[in-house]
């Protein structure tokens, strides 16, 4: 039944899964930003200064929607969820306050010089101002989990009168799962920006758009995904025994264990039943579990049955768990051989082209899924053994929610397809077509509309 809890999660839900798609790019999109300044800086090739000027342009696209969609966010926590900010916004509303003064400002103050001050500034400036956003969101994105790290494991409080107050904001900003989730997350991020920049390369190389700065993309691309691919799969399993440390009854669910058991099998494919409290169609690896988990063949790992009441939905967690982990070892596959082609061969396969055309924003399918994991992994609680998910819900009427649930789904179905038409639209009307043998001038100073 779709009562006052069950829409008001799905409207954060949306909400939250439309507003991480953008700061995912903006993060590392800055950064990457910052190295083809760099390059054009040391090398005069105008390949790198023609390469800021396109991606400049899809961060300028991208940092607006995130900063449009992050208000809208904000805002459900004194309409569909009040009761959160009154127990831990004495915790809550200091960190996002810390990421607004000490990065949201940062960000805003220098970006208009990024984005209109080339011909304004000089070069050093311009390259300092594009640090200084490239820093900025991250500094950002650092106050964000601290936050959400905090509610999945708090630490640094008491409890007043049914209010949190901090008692050590050290251990607050540095709870236990926070510095396995940054890294995490801004790995995340750099994987969906390098397949991205991939992408999107790969298609104006099929197009015939500027083949040798498009090719030259491509192998940065594949060159920073062959380290990061497999980098990602290390944290995310330090990420997930602090997981198991911190909310087994998370880990209980992502792997599909019921009964607590020695020698744990990893089901690699099931149909959950919570009615039955087992898996149909189950396809396992029998101890795998508690291997991994527990580093010992016949480790102990706790199931569902441990957590009677506690534990989160389970086909929701488990299944998100897969397609984070299937699009990951996806992603390490097209980075190798991608990786080894692009240095291989002078003339780039056309279906390794059109793969990475068509993976373009796959990394936006790792973030959502990975972020659901988390987040629906930490039911029934917003604070993890603090608050509980129902006791922070708003008493507005079913069908105000539901009417506003309509009209954000609407609109973030139009953004989403308009966001991608506009990116590729640029990737078709940006650059020249140039070969080797073009001339190659200095395009550094081109205002970004030109």
């Amino acid at each position: 039944m779709l009562d006052t809890l069950i829409l008001s999660r799905i409207q954060f839900a949306a909400n939250i899964t439309f507003h991480i798609l953008f700061p995912t790019i903006s993060i590392a999109l800055a950064w990457a930003l910052l190295y083809f300044k760099i390059k054009f800086n040391k090398t005069g090739d105008s390949e790198w200064s023609e390469a800021y000027q396109f991606w400049v342009k899809i961060f300028a696209l991208t940092f607006a929607l995130g900063v449009v969609s992050g208000i809208t966010m904000s805002f459900q926590f004194g309409t569909n969820w009040p009761g959160y900010m009154q127990t831990v916004g004495n915790i809550a509303g200091p960190l996002l306050g810390y990421e607004v003064l000490s990065a949201f400002f940062l960000e805003a103050t220098f970006l208009g010089i990024m984005l209109f001050g080339a011909k304004r500034v000089s070069q050093r400036a311009h390259t300092v101002a594009t640090f200084l956003v490239a820093f900025g969101t991250s500094l950002s994105a650092f106050w964000i989990i601290v936050l959400d790290s905090w509610m999945q494991t708090p630490q640094g409080f008491e409890m007043i009168n049914g209010q949190a107050h901090a008692t050590n904001w050290m251990e607050i900003v540095f709870n236990p799962s926070m510095p396995y989730r940054l890294f995490h997350m801004m790995t995340a991020s750099f994987l969906t920006v390098t397949f991205l920049i991939a992408g999107i390369s790969a298609y104006r190389y099929l197009r015939g758009i500027n083949p040798v700065g498009s090719r030259a993309l491509i192998k940065l691309a594949m060159t920073v995904a062959v380290v990061l691919a497999p980098l990602q799969i290390v944290l995310g399993d330090m990420h997930g025994l602090n997981t198991l440390e911190y909310q087994p009854a998370k880990v209980a669910a992502m792997e599909g264990i019921w009964q607590t058991a020695r020698g744990a099998d990893a089901v690699l494919f099931a149909i959950p039943d919570e009615a039955t409290k087992s898996n149909q169609y189950e396809v396992a690896v029998p101890k795998l579990a508690s291997l991994y988990l527990t580093h010992s063949w016949d480790g102990e790992v706790q199931g569902l049955d441990a957590f009677p009441g506690a534990h989160p939905p389970v086909k929701p967690v488990f299944f998100a768990f897969r397609i984070m982990v299937g699009i990951g070892l996806l992603m390490l596959l097209t980075a190798f051989v991608g990786f080894y082609l692009v240095r291989k061969k002078q003339e780039l396969p056309r279906w390794l082209l059109q793969t990475l055309t068509v993976m373009s924003f796959s990394g936006w399918v790792g973030v959502v899924a990975g972020w659901y994991v988390t987040e629906v992994g930490r039911q029934p609680f917003l604070v993890s053994g603090v608050l509980k998910t129902a006791d922070a819900v708003t008493k507005l009427p079913t069908n105000m929610i539901l009417g506003t649930l309509v009209m954000y789904l609407a609109l973030y179905l139009g953004l989403i397809v308009s966001y991608i038409w506009v990116v590729f639209y640029l990737a078709r009307q940006s650059g020249p077509v140039k070969t080797a043998d073009d001339a190659r001038p200095n395009l550094v100073n081109r205002p970004i509309g030109a």
